[in-house]
């Protein structure tokens, strides 16, 4: 397996770029950066023995880039108009992975199923926000729906290099993974030649997962490689975590998918320990102690990331307690799992707060106190400090969410409970695993 690229130890003022304003306005710390792409230059940059694993899986995914473009160009030839793309919307709504087993076998399912497997990249997997109830995709359709930004600010670190082409092929908000399990579904209603056709669109789909992996474990947002902060190690929306799930699944056969081969079993259960060692190299540490991940982290460095205008390269809580919910759904864990799980729990418990509440005061949410309320979380914490920090949509980073203009205090989640099941979930587990203190 290729060593991990190093944790690197960076002062407040490196780690955030901080570029502070002039004049600097009282409530604003700093500007957040953007995020950097995996480009070739970089990887020439690594320490010789690390390079050819990533300037490999650069080239592969430039190749199966350049693949899938011409695939759509090949469709689209003598073609004297073009479909438009297909209406965005929710997408995991439409796949429902709870119905009764015959329901699977049903129209309604079929509908679906054939949807999906029209939509399926030539590289394997699907786009995202876009409802898989409705016909499939004609001849030169987008494989994607439209997901540009409808307001998009100067600069903005959402906006695609290539408008017509954004997410073709992504794991986030559930794409390919939820496509993949409802293929599953529907495959085992019908175990003979009719069931087929998904059968094999689900294979492509873990094929797909297998080859997007970094080759320190952990997977991008967007693949091939679009860029930006897509290119990052993505925590976000529990991005890896659902991923290593699903290559558990694959590898024991759960979740209706033991139709997967033999070879793709074993290749999906080396994925699923390379992602526990990514999680277990990314956790960051401060003066010497676990303590939690971020959104993202940068795919060679492993520093904490940023994303769109307002997500600074920041600790999470949300996606932290996620990823040690996975860590402590693992068999058997190995002791650096152990003390990654008592760590990050440690610094849960530590940043809550009580007492006040993020409520609708006026045109907008703020932070009041509230006698009895609680335990919450900030979403972002620096990664130095651990003091909660906020993002605005100008990219001003802030310390105080009640300074956020109103649009974005009402449009983004800045505190939560989202730690509260992993908090409560985790003497159970400690005492099975943790040892007491002698």
């Amino acid at each position: 397996m290729p060593s991990l690229c190093p944790i690197l130890v960076f002062h407040r003022v490196a780690l955030l770029t901080l570029v502070l304003a002039e004049p600097v306005l009282a409530a604003q710390i700093g500007t957040i950066p953007p995020a950097e792409s995996l480009t070739a230059s970089r990887i020439a940059a690594l320490p010789a023995a690390d390079r050819a694993p990533w300037a490999a899986y650069l080239a592969r995914s430039e190749a199966q880039w350049a693949a899938d473009r011409e695939a759509l160009a090949a469709e689209r030839q003598g073609l004297s108009t073009l479909p438009p793309a297909r209406a965005g919307g929710h997408s995991e709504g439409s796949m429902p992975l709870d119905k009764p087993a015959n329901w699977y076998a049903s129209e309604g399912a079929l509908v679906v199923a054939r949807n999906i497997l029209s939509f399926q990249t030539p590289a394997g997997g699907w786009g995202k926000n876009q409802p898989r109830n409705a016909p499939p995709r004609e001849r030169g359709q987008a494989y994607v729906a439209e997901n540009n930004l409808k307001k998009p600010s100067p600069n903005d670190y959402d906006l695609p290099q290539d408008s017509q082409w954004s997410y073709v092929g992504t794991v986030d908000n559930d794409a390919t993974i939820t496509e993949i399990r409802f293929l599953a579904r529907v495959a085992k209603q019908f175990p003979g030649a009719a069931g087929e056709p998904y059968r094999q669109a689900a294979q492509r789909g873990v094929v797909y997962l297998l080859a997007a992996q970094f080759p320190n474990g952990g997977w991008p947002q967007v693949w091939p490689l679009q860029g930006g902060y897509h290119d990052a190690v993505t925590l976000n929306d529990n991005a890896l975590v659902e991923v290593a799930e699903l290559m558990g699944m694959v590898s024991r056969g759960e979740a209706e998918l033991g139709f997967m081969p033999a070879n793709m079993k074993t290749a999906a259960a080396a994925a699923q320990a390379r992602s526990v060692q990514l999680l277990l190299a990314a956790q960051i540490r401060i003066n010497g102690k676990l303590t939690m991940w971020a959104q993202q982290h940068d795919p060679l460095t492993l520093a904490p990331s940023s994303a769109r205008n307002y997500e600074p390269p920041a600790l999470c809580s949300g996606e932290s307690a996620n990823a040690l919910r996975f860590l402590m759904s693992l068999p058997n864990p190995s002791p650096a799992i152990i003390e990654a799980v008592k760590g990050g729990v440690a610094m849960l418990k530590s940043l809550a707060v009580r007492d006040v509440g993020f409520v609708k005061v006026d045109d907008a949410r703020r932070l009041v106190a509230q006698p009895g309320a609680g335990p919450l979380w900030a979403r972002y914490y620096d990664p130095v400090t651990l003091r909660p920090v906020f993002g605005d949509r100008d990219k001003s980073l802030h310390d105080d969410v009640n300074d956020l203009s109103a649009e974005r205090r009402n449009g983004y989640s800045w505190w939560g409970t989202w730690p509260m099941k992993t908090v409560a979930d985790y003497d159970a587990w400690a005492a099975r695993w943790v040892k007491p203190a002698s």
